[in-house]
């Protein structure tokens, strides 16, 4: 070791490993291979990659571009997710306004004439609601914030699902009022999904009937969280004037026209003990999850502010606590304490660990470090038509993106070179020459599809992929009159935006079918094609996604057998079908399964066999919709030396399946939503009534003061034209969403129906 230090000088006593790695490598490159030969260090030279990368690789803080660390502490990047209209655009807007990023607050319905800047499109100002996540970028004292606004409804849920694949923290917001709503809970499982850290905001403090404790213990009870107010307000609903902070022990209150002076001052007399309770609620429920204020609860202390935002911090960090402040977007109170909020309990990009895939080491995870000197990965997470071609939302990993510079796709293999640079601010963006590790921007006339990992072709990295809920709903589409380019060609642009928008051309009616996540959602693309490309168009009939399946085990034994003079056809196929539930690994609810011996099937007819049987899966004998949840097993069979093929094995395969399936006490699955209504109270035997005619399952029923929210499972077949009637019920005053939930066997009585209407359709063809 001695003769090592006077090579290195003195090392610390343990010894960092890429440190020592890092030492070496320059010692061989300053030292010729003749001078010496050491053993250890030609070995560490033979390990580096072709380049001098890997050398300068940062695995560390100590090891990384003290200046590059140093503007990684100050970034965030969140996004503000919350159920319908709680306020996340309104919200996103006061952050805006108060970091100087815009001159003066716009309504989001676009009363004014102007309406919210996140909410760029004029669908979006018309119809008061997000329908694409719009990104823009703030400073706040020292500290850079990215930030994603994401739209609410189920309908656009894969936005939601794309900005938390790529953001390290969260902002959800509740409305004081409604609490925890259905799509709360979804955007709870997409936060869970990706591990993204969050804090809670509870908005419409101004409303009447708010109640902010209500709101945290349905996070308790609802969302399994542990949670706790940072904050108690001072007066509510429309004597709401500011918040007491309960870390720094002192009140706030917005001043000036819009709010922009935040006025700190003593905590008012007559919410001292009020607060004080709500500060022991805090530590205990911290003490919970935090060793520190454990230690300082036991000894009956009281943490001072910085050990409370450390120890705050740390457990959101580690998923363990969520820290809920308050406010009045729209009546502009609270929202600076939220933006120090988030810089002080909200990761940094180095806090965060993010997992590549290395595809030359079958798929190795391996966790990136955030430094912009390290090799460059990231990652196409939205795609958008802009002005000026294909718009790139990008978020990099590591390494640094360059005007100019070759970046490669890693899927595709194709060099690329990065023709413009920019920082999106809802529609406007802004020119950069680079971004650097954590950032987030926007490239111009790269084609690639979102999802796409990009490298600077030294490595093989992918990220994994975003989870995408599959479609619902479809509608058959035409153009009225004639068939213009720009039919195909926005369907085409859509469908590349959206993974969740499907579209194909029904192979009997030759109609172009358009699929999706819901009727707005369908709904939204059509009138978008009216007024961005100019297409005029006729829908059908909504058609619900149905399925089919089979309940029982069932044989198959079937002999494909035709002579026409000359070489026929034969393929004798044996085994049996069975129902199967969705493999959690694969997320498949489908197989095809071997296990043929002895030969008696040739292998080369094993793989027109399973063909076959995807072919059968396609259309199902009983009302000619996808059949799903079922397994084929391939026992035996015959093959004749001169007339089989694969042809014959795949025409045998696919009516084996059909001869069988009928013996499998086959059914058809059909969608159920969860559908979450809101009323006034005098409506809710109305509501419910409507519900049980639909053949609505009621789940959950919540009573607050003079509204009551209603949970239920009820068909998707059922729900059409739902919104009408909840209307004309409440008076206009209810208010309805619902998601996906599952595929479930539809009654008996439902069954026949859709076999004979099935079967009237087919007859009336011939």
């Amino acid at each position: 070791m001695s003769f090592v230090r006077s090579l290195f000088g003195e090392l610390p006593r343990r010894v960092n490993s890429a440190s020592f790695k890092k030492a070496a490598y320059t010692f061989s490159q300053n030292t010729s291979n003749q001078t010496l030969s050491l053993a250890p260090i030609n070995l560490c030279q033979r390990f580096q990659s072709t380049t001098a990368q890997a050398a300068a690789t940062a695995t560390n803080d100590d090891e990384a571009d003290p200046q590059d660390s140093a503007r990684l502490r100050k970034l965030r990047n969140i996004g503000i997710s919350a159920h319908i209209d709680s306020g996340k655009t309104t919200c996103t807007e006061r952050i805006l306004f108060y970091t100087g990023r815009i001159k003066e607050i716009h309504d989001v319905r676009g009363r004014d004439g102007v309406g919210a800047k996140m909410d760029s499109m004029d669908l979006e100002r018309e119809k008061g609601i997000t329908i694409q996540s719009a990104a823009t970028y703030a400073s706040w004292g020292d500290y850079n914030i990215n930030i994603i606004d994401t739209p609410g409804h189920v309908d656009f849920t894969i936005e939601v699902e794309r900005a938390l694949r790529v953001l390290d923290g969260a902002v959800m917001i509740l409305c004081s009022v409604s609490g925890v709503q259905s799509q709360t809970m979804t955007v709870d499982r997409q936060m869970r999904r990706y591990n993204v850290p969050r804090i809670s905001f509870v908005n419409k403090m101004d409303r009447a009937g708010a109640n902010p404790f209500r709101v945290i213990d349905q996070l308790r009870s609802k969302l399994k969280l542990t949670a706790a107010a940072v904050q108690i307000p001072i007066g509510a609903e429309d004597q709401f004037r500011g918040v007491v902070d309960l870390t720094t022990w002192k009140a706030y209150y917005n001043e000036g026209e819009n709010g922009e002076v935040l006025a700190e001052k003593d905590i008012p007399e007559e919410l001292m003990d009020f607060a004080t309770e709500k500060r022991h609620e805090l530590i205990e429920q911290l003490a919970n999850v935090d060793d520190e204020i454990a230690d300082i609860y036991l000894m009956e202390e009281i943490p001072t502010a910085e050990q409370f935002t450390n120890a705050i911090r740390r457990a959101t960090l580690d998923l363990k606590f969520t820290p809920v402040m308050m406010g009045s977007a729209f009546k502009n109170q609270g929202i600076q304490p939220l933006l120090n909020a988030v810089v002080n309990f909200l990761p940094d990009p180095t806090q965060v660990t993010n997992t590549a895939l290395d595809i030359t080491q079958e798929e190795k995870p391996v966790d990136l470090v955030p430094y912009s000197g390290n090799p460059f990965v990231g990652l196409a997470f939205k795609l958008e038509e802009g002005r000026y071609g294909q718009l790139t939302y990008m978020r990099i990993y590591q390494g640094t993106l360059k005007r100019g510079a070759f970046i490669t796709n890693v899927k595709t293999g194709k060099k690329i070179k990065v023709p413009r640079l920019v920082r999106m601010h809802a529609a406007d963006m802004e020119d950069v020459e680079e971004l650097g590790a954590g950032e987030i921007g926007a490239m111009f006339g790269v084609d690639c599809a979102s999802g796409d990992t990009f490298s600077d072709g030294a490595l093989k990295y992918t990220m994994t992929s975003m989870f995408v809920p599959e479609p619902v709903i479809s509608l058959s589409l035409s153009p009225m009159g004639r068939e213009s380019p720009n039919f195909s060609k926005a369907l085409n642009r859509f469908q590349k935006e959206d993974p969740t928008f499907r579209v194909h051309v029904d192979k009997e009616s030759k109609e172009t079918i358009i699929s999706g996540m819901g009727e707005l959602h369908l709904q939204i693309y059509v009138e978008r094609m009216r007024r961005e490309y100019n297409v005029e168009c006729t829908t059908g009939k909504p058609q619900v996604a149905f399925r089919e399946t089979i309940t029982q085990p069932a044989k198959f034994n079937y002999t494909h057998k035709k002579q026409s003079g000359g070489a026929g056809q034969f393929g004798r196929v044996m085994g049996n079908l069975e129902p199967m539930t969705t493999d959690e690994e694969t997320g498949k609810d489908v197989a095809f399964e071997n296990r043929v011996i002895g030969g008696n099937i040739p292998t080369n007819y094993i793989p027109a066999c399973e063909k076959g049987f995807m072919d059968a899966l396609e259309k199902g004998p009983l009302i000619g919709h996808p059949v799903n949840g079922i397994r084929m097993v391939l026992e035996d069979g015959a093959a004749h030396a001169v007339d089989s093929s694969e042809m014959a094995f795949r025409i045998a395969t696919k009516n084996a399946f059909q001869e069988a399936f009928n013996k499998g006490r086959p059914t058809i699955l059909e969608p159920i939503m969860n559908v979450s209504i809101t009323a006034p109270v005098e409506f809710q035997g109305t509501v419910i009534g409507g519900l049980n005619k639909r053949k609505g399952t009621i789940a959950d029923t919540d009573i607050q003061e003079d509204f009551f929210t209603v949970t239920a499972d009820v068909p998707l077949n059922d729900m059409f034209g739902y919104s009408t009637e909840l209307r004309s019920a409440t008076q206009g005053k209810g208010e309805f969403s619902m998601e996906y939930k599952e595929h479930q066997p539809v009654q008996t009585f439902v069954q026949q129906q859709l076999i004979e209407e099935y079967k009237k359709k087919e007859a009336a063809k011939k």
